[in-house]
């Protein structure tokens, strides 16, 4: 009963906006829960990763922070989240289907990996590339070192011990398994779960849209006109500046150059960072939200919460104070050289164009530096392996 009234006085006494803000806070508190939870997740990966190396003594020197609690923190309190909040942005739900699914394949749950990936490629068309990434998740399991690490670990212990010492080939031999292995069993149930998924989202569409002609329609109105860029209103990208100033003869041939640009990223992303996955979809994610036909904060609020997820292993990474102010700087600038421009009409296009390029420089610089960061943390990891193994021998 008390249930019943307490639904009646949200549905009859509350305003439109402050229900849909409601909708909206919820969804970025369980989307900040998930990131906590993965973080968690990926940091115990960590720590059996390194121990399995016998690398534990670099964990205690160094202090490892809680990645899963500031990635939380980061993205609740982040700006972007409050300003899509506030907004009543639909990206904050696009955000938890993704998140969601980050998680399932992070923690090897097959059907709910399935349903947020599938719910994430129905609401927007750029997260069906993380597909690559999940199916490392749940093939490999988390982050791990390179796993040439791995290998040469058990090479020495087991090829070069000693045929005498029998008490030592026993201790190499009960070493844990080798996270390497590739299992397909819960690719193979994701990719049921996911079949199952989508028939089941194509099914209910094409009921609800039946007689606004049928799924093709919704399909040439919501995927077409991403692809497309139909509509060049002003925003955080740069395609709606291009695309207004090409040759209608050209417009065909740049779509497929910008849309291009993401899959040509792919497969040489994948095979280098394989061993990474999550950080792998983070990657993706950033690309996607630099290249979109309409990008918004809640874009960045993703990224940037899911950044904190490897505070420790891109601790060294450069010119993060000069991103930090970057983000800052554009921030304030967009609104500003917006209101000159369409409010005010003191501006022109070139002004609020030129914080667009700015931030799109800033998503460059982030993706190139951290993937570059990641790759010298795995350098390191593996110069330390290789002066434990010296040690050994002597």
């Amino acid at each position: 009963m008390v249930l019943h009234c307490y639904s009646h006085f949200l549905a009859h006494s509350l305003p439109k906006e402050l229900k849909g803000n409601l909708i909206i806070f919820c969804a970025d508190v369980a989307s900040a829960m998930f990131i906590r939870a993965t973080g968690r997740n990926l940091q115990i990966a960590y720590g059996q990763s390194l121990k399995f190396l016998d690398l534990v003594k670099l964990s205690e020197k160094s202090d490892i922070l809680p990645s899963g609690d500031i990635a939380a923190l980061v993205y609740l309190w982040n700006p972007f989240t409050i300003v899509a909040c506030v907004g009543l942005s639909t990206s904050p739900v696009e955000n938890l289907a993704i998140i969601l699914s980050l998680y399932g394949a992070c923690r090897r749950i097959a059907p709910l990996a399935a349903f947020g990936w599938v719910m994430a490629t129905h609401l927007s068309l750029y997260p069906v590339i993380l597909i690559i990434p999940m199916i490392l998740l749940l093939g490999y399991g988390p982050d791990t070192p390179p796993r040439k690490l791995f290998l040469q670990r058990k090479y020495v212990e087991v090829g070069d011990t000693p045929s005498n010492d029998r008490c030592q080939q026993g201790e190499a031999v009960d070493q844990p398994e080798l996270p390497y292995v590739f299992s397909w069993r819960p690719v193979i149930h994701f990719l049921f779960w996911t079949s199952l998924w989508l028939v089941y989202v194509l099914v209910l569409c094409g009921v609800s849209v039946k007689q606004y002609g049928g799924l093709w329609e919704l399909f040439k109105r919501t995927y077409g006109f991403m692809l497309t860029v139909q509509d060049l209103s002003p925003n955080m990208g740069v395609l709606w500046y291009f695309f207004a100033e090409v040759f209608d003869f050209f417009r065909n041939f740049f779509l497929i150059v910008f849309h291009g640009n993401i899959l040509f990223m792919i497969l040489p992303l994948a095979i280098r960072l394989k061993h990474r996955p999550f950080f792998l979809a983070f990657v993706y994610i950033v690309i996607s939200s630099m290249l979109k036909s309409y990008p918004s904060v809640g874009d960045s609020a993703l990224y940037l919460g899911l950044l904190g997820l490897f505070v420790n292993e891109l601790a060294d990474m450069k010119f993060s104070f000069f991103l930090f102010c970057g983000y800052i700087g554009v921030s304030l600038l967009s609104p500003v050289m917006h209101n000159l421009w369409i409010w005010r009409g003191t501006g022109n296009a070139n002004f609020y164009f030129a914080t667009a390029m700015a931030y799109a420089c800033l998503q460059i610089i982030l993706v190139v530096e951290s993937v570059s960061a990641m790759l010298n943390h795995d350098r390191k990891l593996r110069k330390l392996s290789a002066t434990k193994v010296l040690d050994g021998k002597t």
